[in-house]
């Protein structure tokens, strides 16, 4: 199958080239495994249904996680932590970096940090700057993307989704869902037809380490 680039792999091919020692878009030296992420939560109501799908195929991931979420729903973050997921930091209240004043974006990152404790920092809408970059990289490990799933659109179907994971995927990527209710619709169908698909692939997850 050819596989066509999309808007959102042309923008990570850019951001690449503009930072390309300060963060992590994949592990291409790994053979047989993949890195599924999940952003924006923890929620109630859909977290908790994505960790009872990846334990029903064997599978984790890593959760990134908005600081205000966390404050607010302390037990989902707590089961992310007990199924054996990891957990990055996703700022506090999902800013923007871009445009953002540096000392402001780094405050509310610190801030989520107080909640999720952990150097794994994921930037909202991947927009960072580069001097937020420098400042934040001295004290987290800063984690992109290489697969976009896109399941937050809706102006894409579910069909849609799962495919632009499962065709754009390979061994060592790092890919991006999120357990929002706004994503939640593609998301119940992508995610299990992902994971089949790795399945047949005889590829394994895995979590993302600082």
């Amino acid at each position: 199958m050819r596989v066509v680039p999309t808007f959102d792999t042309w923008i990570a091919k850019i951001l690449k080239k503009v930072f390309p020692p300060m963060l992590v878009w994949s592990y291409p030296s790994e053979a047989n495994a993949v890195y599924l992420t999940f952003d924006d939560g923890p929620n109630p109501e859909t977290t908790p249904w994505v960790l009872d799908t990846l334990r029903s195929y064997g599978a984790v991931g890593t959760f990134f996680c908005l600081g205000k979420n966390v404050e607010q729903h302390p037990e989902t973050f707590r089961r992310i932590a007990e199924s054996g997921c990891a957990v990055g930091n996703h700022s506090y209240s999902h800013q923007m970096g871009w445009g953002m004043k540096t000392g402001a974006y780094v405050q509310d990152v610190d801030l989520a940090d107080t909640f999720i404790h952990s150097r794994l920092f994921r930037p909202p809408y991947s927009r960072l700057g580069r001097n937020q970059a420098r400042v934040l990289s001295e004290r987290y490990k800063i984690i992109m993307w290489d697969v976009l799933s896109m399941d937050y659109s809706r102006r894409i179907s579910r069909t849609t989704c799962a495919e632009k994971v499962i065709n754009h995927a390979h061994p060592g990527a790092i890919i991006v869902f999120h357990d929002s209710l706004r994503a939640f619709s593609n998301l119940r169908y992508a995610l299990p037809a992902a994971l089949d698909f790795f399945a047949r692939q005889g590829w394994k997850t895995k979590t993302i380490s600082y």
